[in-house]
């Protein structure tokens, strides 16, 4: 293994451990002949201290800013804390390093308020996904979509995937089409909703379905439209309006919880089909 822990577990409790780290260079301060290095994974940012005895291998082989680093070194209490980092007690007294990879300077600034612009953040996106704002996107999907999972399990539904290459099916928007290679001159589309396999299952006796699922939709481009969209696709049976109002209700309290620790105790606000409309 490239590390025995990472960058955002140690605290002041494994003092005097030694440990090995690997991640990404955030910054590189030199004070006189001690360099603080931040190292960085998706986990958080530990502080490094190289001492006197590595200022030659420094010059010989200078760090820069997302370099990717494997340090060895001791944890030790740090004098001037970090209220502001989950590892802000402690840091690594680094006793030998090794630079798994360089790397030019980055176009822009690996921080939440970076200096990117959109156009030159998607170019290198692979850089911006480092950003920790994008991180915690990413991390808040995955936690909403692991809690519908948890919560629709419990109920007795069932995630049953569905194919993407279809016939085409008259719903409101324009098709994505995909040429057959194995009979030219005919086509795939590609779903814009999961309908036609939802009343499939349905009359199949799979009372309780849902997937979490890309549907395709070829439609002109505005702020709250994209050709590709996510949505949480469910189906029962054998059931009434007022049971999956109830169902879905208890579903977004339970997200809530178990997402962002907030209990919805109140009544969900309805709107009725006239009002909405």
């Amino acid at each position: 293994m490239f590390r025995s822990q990472t960058c955002g577990e140690l605290r002041l409790q494994n003092v005097g451990k030694e440990v090995k780290l690997a991640g990404w260079v955030q910054t590189v301060r030199k004070f006189g002949s001690i360099t603080f290095v931040d190292l960085r994974d998706r986990y958080g940012v530990t502080q490094l201290l190289f001492g006197e005895d590595l200022n030659q291998q420094l010059v010989e082989n200078p760090l820069g800013r997302e370099f990717v680093l494997q340090v060895t070194g001791t944890v030790t209490e740090r004098s001037n804390k970090n209220p502001n980092l989950s590892t802000g007690d402690i840091e690594i007294t680094v006793s030998s390093f090794k630079i798994l990879n360089k790397s030019a300077v980055p176009p822009f600034t690996i921080q939440d308020d970076t200096d990117g612009g959109d156009d030159l953040r998607m170019k290198y996106r692979f850089l911006d996904l480092r950003r920790n704002a994008v991180k915690k996107n990413l991390e808040l999907r995955y936690a909403v979509n692991r809690a519908t999972r948890e919560y629709l399990h419990t109920q007795g539904f069932l995630d049953i995937e569905t194919p993407f290459l279809i016939k085409s099916t008259p719903e409101g928007a324009r098709d994505f089409v995909v040429p057959s290679r194995m009979n030219p001159g005919q086509f795939y589309a590609l779903p814009q909703s999961p309908q036609t396999f939802k009343q499939l299952l349905m009359v199949s006796g799979y009372d309780r379905y849902y997937q979490i699922v890309k549907c395709f939709r070829d439609e002109d481009l505005r702020a709250d439209r994209q050709p590709e969209f996510t949505q949480i696709d469910c189906e029962m049976a054998f059931v009434e309006q007022e049971d999956i109002l109830n169902m879905f209700e208890i579903l977004i309290k339970f997200i809530f919880k178990q997402v962002k620790g907030i209990d919805y105790t109140e009544a969900v606000e309805r709107m009725s089909w006239e009002d909405a409309m």
